[in-house]
């Protein structure tokens, strides 16, 4: 793939040419970088600095997925996990803090729907599929839904811990 910036970026600076797993490397390479980056990101911006890195994340990321995708001649290719970083620091962010078994079940759900890819996350995978600008677009799209889900199954599950007596 070379040494374009957008490869870098779609491939997880490396982590999506792991050989075993790519997707969960990239997710396991996102959560590390989001507690590395997470200190410098709340005192540069505070509560709004994580949603600034994702809004820019995301439009860089459209941009690295469509170029590397293109060049790789393949819709979605497995090792772009650029997708996988940017819905687990998505996750990571919108759940605050919160200690390593809760990121850690958090990680297991996203993992899950992103590899499972039950309802909502195959009619957004199979929606968006394709080239040009659409496929980077898809290659995120379907792995922020995955997060979704991932943050709605935690919600419930605390909203029922609390309605439980």
């Amino acid at each position: 793939m070379g040494f374009h910036p957008a490869h870098w970026i779609a491939l997880g600076f490396g982590s999506g040419l792991s050989p075993w797993a790519p997707g969960t490397a990239g997710t396991l390479w996102g959560w590390a970088s989001f507690i590395w980056l997470d200190r410098w990101v709340q005192q540069a911006g505070g509560a709004a600095g994580w949603g600034l890195v994702l809004l820019i994340g995301l439009a860089v990321g459209w941009w690295a997925c469509t170029t590397t995708a293109r060049n790789a001649r393949i819709d979605d290719p497995g090792a772009i996990v650029w997708d996988e970083i940017l819905a687990i620091w998505a996750i990571l962010w919108i759940l605050g803090p919160v200690g390593f078994w809760g990121q850690l079940g958090a990680f297991a759900l996203f993992r899950y729907f992103d590899a499972a890819k039950p309802g909502p996350v195959r009619w957004a995978d199979q929606r968006f599929k394709g080239g040009g600008w659409r496929g980077g677009f898809g290659i995120l799209f379907d792995d922020l839904v995955a997060a979704l889900c991932t943050l709605v199954v935690i919600a419930t599950g605390v909203a029922l811990a609390r309605a439980l007596p």
